[in-house]
């Protein structure tokens, strides 16, 4: 059981079979898997939490880390009766999640997706950065985190290609909160270097990255899968930080995939 001070997470869920949680990114809610929660229903049992202060959830006490996060995550699966392996993926934030709960639970994992991140810490100009941004957020609140990301989200093309895409991203953004996002940018200008802990990842690994991402380029997700030893790479064509909302039927078709095979 996982033992956390966080309160539980508001969770989207649809389908039945096997257990797949999937963790937001920054600045996101659980709205960013809509098209999953509707796509993937047949697949398995998708479970989607609102991270605290993200969407639905309420914040959560300091400290904050990874590690917090995971144990609230997995909280999520022991509520909803699920104690045996899982199928668990983040994307970008959620991944630095996710490869927490490979770290600190690796029994209940099935499977392991790392989608649009990677294994690496944040060297020291990144840190200021994050301290920078929690300051801004402290002083203006969270939008100014998700203005500054979105020139960067999708692929470039994409912005004029699908302009409901980048509207459904401001949306989403919307459902962050100071607390929030002081939570998260600590969080993740805190976590441990991942990148020793991937050659002991023993479950079946997928890495989804975009060709275009503009945020992680996509040789660290190819590092990652090299270094992974039961793991695959598939790298989506037109595609930026947020390809399971750019190329939704391509994203979802890889994820079936895997969740089959696991």
């Amino acid at each position: 059981m996982a033992d956390t001070k966080i309160p539980l997470l508001h969770v989207q869920s649809s389908g039945t079979g096997t257990p797949v949680l999937l963790i937001h990114g920054f600045p996101f809610t659980s709205r960013m898997w809509q098209p999953q929660l509707h796509g993937l229903a047949d697949a398995g049992q998708i479970l989607a939490p609102d991270l605290p202060g993200f969407g639905s959830s309420p914040a959560a006490p300091p400290p904050h880390s990874v590690d917090e996060l995971a144990h609230a995550c997995m909280a999520v699966l022991d509520a909803h009766g699920i104690s045996g392996p899982a199928v668990v993926g983040g994307l970008s934030m959620g991944g630095y999640i996710a490869l927490a709960i490979a770290r600190l639970y690796p029994q209940r994992l099935r499977g392991l997706m790392l989608l649009s991140t990677r294994a690496g810490a944040d060297g020291a100009e990144a840190k200021a950065n994050r301290d920078k941004a929690i300051a801004t957020a402290q002083e203006q609140g969270p939008a100014p985190a998700g203005e500054g990301m979105f020139p960067k989200l999708l692929a470039p093309g994409n912005y004029d290609a699908q302009p409901q895409t980048a509207e459904e991203l401001k949306a989403i953004m919307a459902g962050a909160t100071t607390e929030g996002v002081v939570m998260a940018l600590t969080a993740m200008r805190d976590r441990p270097d991942s990148t020793p802990l991937l050659s002991q990842i023993s479950v079946p690994t997928l890495v989804v990255h975009g060709e275009e991402d503009q945020v992680i380029p996509k040789s660290e997700a190819e590092a990652m899968a090299a270094a992974i030893p039961n793991s695959q790479l598939q790298i989506i064509p037109q595609a930026g930080h947020v390809p399971n909302l750019e190329q939704a039927a391509e994203f979802n078709k890889i994820i079936a995939s895997f969740v089959a095979s696991v």
